[in-house]
């Protein structure tokens, strides 16, 4: 039927990767049920997250009372009909789900579960999965002879093969009334049309990214924060556009990890605008060991003189600076045999 006794879904089996769930974790945005093994309180959740091809999930209420674990497939609720889905989550910690995407737990917008998907629910969503592909690709071409200025990036079908969901990005507003005409008579199904960004396309898409590690908008992103290039500014990181974007073709979104972290860090580093003055010439800042507390600078402007540069300890810099408000200058940048500036006046 798809999956084994005790609710594990096959995925080298019956379920493509992008519906599967397995202990170790293969489906795009799984959750870590960290209560799993913790005695729960006696009072019954009938909330269930379950899941969807790719990134889409939604929560419904276990009205029946059916006994769910996690890799269930279970026929819910739809508009029309009904949608076959995996279970996800279950328990308490659907309530503390509920609170992260501010969605009311008391909400009469939760559909139903209304059954464990029998071997024909099955055989059935596994024959729509299998025409996901070939829709999106005729619908792609219809889009084309119709000039309409988008992409249509993925189709989900629902699971008993009377609607389809047609996701597709688009850099201004698109009319596609005359394209769900032609795809309703096309595909004789119901078509609702949803747009998303590029990152999100990313992430229904999936790939492998730079790092050589899953993209994390199809592994364990739930939602996405826009990125600037201040973040790369931050943490010195080269302004270059190609190793900045993504797949996407946006900036990455893992420039924002650290960012917070690297700001904290340079809370106490000096202006790198000031000119150090020095009795060999001025020295000019060029970049910055954040974490090891140095700052570089060169007795020239030119940055390709990077084998002329003089690691200066933050410490250091910031001494030399108030010995030139002071309008004196120093012997060098760096100091000798560890002494400090004042030592080394008198010693001569």
């Amino acid at each position: 039927m798809g999956y084994r006794e005790g609710g594990e879904c096959d995925a080298r089996g019956m379920i493509p990767d992008q519906y599967c769930i397995q202990p170790g974790g293969c489906s795009k945005l799984d959750t870590f049920d960290w209560l799993g093994n913790i005695p729960q309180n006696t009072d019954y959740i009938d909330l269930v997250e379950v899941r969807f091809k790719n990134t889409r999930k939604g929560f419904f209420r276990n009205v029946n009372e059916i006994r769910l674990r996690k890799g269930d497939i279970v026929a819910v609720e739809a508009s029309p009909g009904h949608d076959i889905g995996i279970v996800s989550l279950t328990g308490e910690l659907v309530l503390r789900q509920l609170v992260k995407y501010n969605i009311p737990a008391d909400s009469e917008d939760h559909k139903k579960i209304y059954r464990k998907a029998k071997l024909g629910d099955i055989e059935k969503w596994k024959e729509t999965i299998s025409l996901e592909h070939e829709t999106m690709i005729k619908s792609r071409k219809i889009a084309e002879k119709l000039k309409l200025d988008m992409k249509i990036g993925d189709v989900e079908y629902q699971g008993d093969k009377t609607k389809a969901i047609f996701y597709y990005i688009a850099d201004e507003r698109v009319d596609f009334r005359e394209l769900i005409k032609v795809l309703a008579d096309e595909f004789k199904i119901r078509i609702e049309m949803k747009q998303i960004g590029a990152r999100q396309e990313a992430g229904r898409i999936g790939g492998i990214g730079s790092c050589g590690r899953e993209l994390c908008c199809a592994s364990w992103i739930t939602n996405f924060v826009s990125v600037t290039t201040s973040a790369a500014r931050y943490q010195e990181i080269s302004l270059n556009p190609q190793k900045l974007a993504g797949q996407c073709g946006k900036l990455k979104c893992c420039l924002n990890y650290e960012v917070h972290c690297y700001v904290d860090a340079q809370k106490d580093f000096p202006d790198k605008n000031i000119i150090l003055e020095t009795e060999k010439g001025p020295a000019y800042y060029h970049k910055t060991d954040i974490y090891r507390r140095i700052m570089w600078y060169g007795f020239e402007q030119d940055e390709e003189a990077i084998s002329k540069l003089i690691p200066v300890p933050v410490e250091r810099v910031a001494e030399i600076i108030e010995i030139n408000r002071q309008g004196k200058k120093v012997p060098d940048l760096i100091l000798f045999n560890g002494k400090k500036e004042s030592e080394i006046s008198t010693t001569g």
